[in-house]
């Protein structure tokens, strides 16, 4: 049985679920913490501040900086987690060619080049996923749709089911479920602190485990956002070159809006990440609205944690509390 207690203040303090462990990111460090063979291993690494006027905190631009320096770190926590897997549960030895790429460049270059290739194949398979395709799609469509909005707006409700789709079926492997319940405990902890109460099991397992500065909430936005920004700057590119217009139903046509909107998607992203950032720092009734989506949306991506999950969770928040009081509020 879950409650919802009353916010006594927003964190800017957010997580992220991994194998068997949790990773919390602090205003100044960063936590993970993974459950192996029953004791916690926590790993604890001091963030690198950007300082303040930097053009890289500039609202749009810290949008994108921001949202790439999350899928590194993510994809370094989820590669430590992995290392900690006991020895049996490993399936895999390394290759050869791993071993060969290790030789030349060394462990620590190895192992950038390893998350790097990681980042980049799971964002190029995201942007395919999610937008090429939907994009292609649409672009078969304009035989049938004149109107360029409506034509947008097909091409976002089918962006937004493939997006649900993958998630709901993702939430059905095995092997996805314990993440899940990471995931669970993570709300959970932030939700108690945010309450004010005592970091214990038993206050952490009263909270809910939706929470409205979700990062899967905040893919949702963009998805939504998309359509706004794909119809508006596809209606202004059509205007100044009518030309194009004239091409409607050819193969060109439909490959010149592609590129123009995989273009667009920087802005998506960091029109995204200012929205859930004003959204994270207020509480009410459009707000509510504007995160209900993505509310909804976690009762596939998370699930009930144990308490051995939400000792890891704790583990992690308590890691990343800075040492003055407040300086995470948002």
């Amino acid at each position: 049985m879950t409650e919802n207690n009353q916010e006594k203040f927003k964190t800017s303090i957010g997580g992220q679920a991994l194998i068997e462990g949790i990773m919390m990111r602090g205003p100044q460090k960063d936590a993970v913490v993974v459950r192996t063979n029953g004791e916690l291993d926590i790993s604890v690494t001091q963030r690198k501040v950007r300082p303040k006027g930097s053009v890289l905190t500039w609202p749009l631009i810290r949008g994108v900086v921001n949202f790439f320096d999350a899928q590194v770190v993510g994809v370094k926590a989820l590669m430590h987690s992995a290392d900690l897997v006991p020895e049996e549960e490993e399936s895999q030895e390394q290759s050869r060619f791993d071993k060969w790429l290790e030789e030349k460049l060394g462990n620590e270059k190895f192992q950038s080049f390893v998350i790097g290739c990681a980042v980049t194949l799971g964002i190029c398979m995201s942007i395919g996923l999610f937008f090429l395709i939907p994009m292609v799609i649409g672009g078969f469509l304009t035989r049938w749709i004149d109107s360029n909005l409506v034509l947008n707006l097909v091409e976002g409700l089918i962006r937004i089911l493939i997006f649900v789709g993958y998630m709901v079926l993702v939430s059905r492997m095995k092997e996805m479920r314990r993440v899940f319940s990471y995931h669970g405990a993570e709300h959970k902890t932030i939700r108690c602190y945010e309450a004010g109460l005592p970091l214990t099991v038993e206050n952490v397992r009263r909270q809910t485990r939706l929470h409205p500065r979700c990062g899967t909430s905040f893919l949702l936005v963009i998805m939504v956002i998309s359509i706004l920004v794909f119809s508006i700057a596809s209606s202004a590119l059509l205007s100044v070159v009518p030309q194009l217009a004239a091409m409607r139903g050819q193969f060109l046509y439909s490959l010149i809006m592609v590129v123009f909107k995989l273009l667009l998607l920087p802005l998506v992203v960091a029109l995204g990440y200012e929205m859930n950032r004003w959204a994270g720092r207020h509480d009410n009734a459009f707000t509510r609205v504007l995160t209900a989506p993505g509310m909804w949306f976690q009762n596939f991506t998370t699930n009930e944690p144990d308490d051995s999950m939400i000792e890891v969770g704790i583990a992690a928040l308590e890691a990343v509390l800075p040492e003055k009081e407040g300086d995470d509020r948002w």
